[in-house]
């Protein structure tokens, strides 16, 4: 046999039909499936407003604490309207001058009713963006050395593993290769510390644009890094992605 279909509306006729009859609340409602109390306002829906009470109400609160009200948001567009170069805060100037007896909104609250009605232009937010500098051919050793790290990978512990390589341009010699566990500057300190000690200082330094030889959130780019080699009297070439593609940096730091 095909399987009956009842929807809510017909199942709380049901109920108020047995109610109607003499049915008492209390059985009624544990072989509906329905608490007391629900079994309560669905009978005092159906006296108050008959069959209409009981279809579906909106849920939607009827009160809304920190809505602005409407003659404030009209008034605030009228403004912008009237000085369409004003923004949140001469707004609020305006209507704490024009209207001091209710309650100024927030000059967040006025930026996002014109935001809502579309009357805020929105600026682009500027991204720092990587740019190289000239690039040197070293002739002689410790003229120019190259360093990078060559990538991570997973190590049998399952911990990551970045290989920091520092060579020299001009004979192509591994001056360093160590097995880092973050690209912290911390660790990058030690490991030039120690190639400075063992080959002296070179005349520059040549890296590419990620941590920790460059911070996109420091001044003209520098690092902490950077600026200890700065201080050493090391010259620092920055390579950026089509540079480093053009003049084979990452072959020449092997």
């Amino acid at each position: 046999m095909p399987w009956k279909e009842c929807s809510t509306m017909d199942e709380q006729l049901k109920f108020i039909a047995r109610l109607l009859e003499g049915e008492k609340m209390t059985p009624l409602c544990r072989e509906f499936g329905i608490s007391r109390v629900t079994g309560y306002k669905i009978f005092e829906r159906y006296k108050e407003c008959g069959l209409d009470g009981l279809n579906d109400r909106s849920r939607r609160p009827y009160r809304q604490a920190n809505r602005l009200p409407f003659q404030v948001e009209r008034t605030i567009l009228g403004l912008k309207k009237e000085y369409p170069n004003w923004g949140a805060p001469k707004i609020r100037d305006k209507l704490i001058r024009q209207y001091a007896m209710i309650k100024p909104p927030a000059v967040s609250t006025i930026h996002a009713v014109l935001d809502r009605h579309s009357l805020v232009t929105r600026r682009k937010r500027r991204r720092y963006k990587a740019q190289g500098t000239p690039l040197s051919k070293a002739i002689a050793p410790n003229e120019l050395w190259c360093a990078d790290y060559k990538g991570e990978f997973k190590l049998g512990n399952r911990q990551y593993c970045y290989p920091l390589t520092i060579t020299d341009q001009a004979s192509r010699y591994l001056i360093g290769c160590e097995g880092l566990s973050s690209t912290k500057s911390d660790f990058a300190f030690a490991v030039f510390e120690r190639a400075f000690k063992e080959f002296g200082l070179p005349a520059a330094i040549r890296t590419d644009n990620g941590t920790p030889f460059a911070s996109a959130q420091a001044l003209f780019g520098l690092s902490k890094l950077s600026v200890w080699w700065l201080r050493l009297d090391i010259a620092i070439e920055v390579s950026s992605r089509a540079a480093r593609s053009r003049t084979g940096v990452m072959n020449a730091c092997i």
